[in-house]
């Protein structure tokens, strides 16, 4: 389950980030930006080379919150593409 210390946060970002790790579970995805093509939260696939579109809505073409989106533990990242001054979180939602 995921927990809500089990997050990642990135500010004025242009470019895609570098990958970081979810313990999964459930999660809000948030995405802020400017000049928006697109922003989308990827995990890495099981040959640890490939990165794969999330099977969710967490592909933004313009500012907006997503959730709850369940995701399997593993490496993420968030591929930014001609968009500019992005704001992304991923953050864990603690299921009662």
């Amino acid at each position: 389950m995921s927990d809500p210390l089990d997050a990642k946060e990135f500010s004025n970002i242009a470019a895609t980030t570098a990958a970081f790790t979810l313990n999964g579970g459930c999660y809000m995805v948030a995405c802020v930006g400017t000049g928006f093509g697109t922003v989308d939260l990827q995990a890495l696939g099981p040959d640890q080379s490939t990165w794969l579109a999330t099977p969710t809505a967490a592909h933004f073409t313009a500012n907006g919150t997503v959730g709850p989106v369940y995701l399997s533990p593993g490496q993420y990242r968030f591929a930014v593409a001609t968009a500019s001054a992005v704001y992304a979180s991923v953050s864990g939602v603690p299921l009662s």
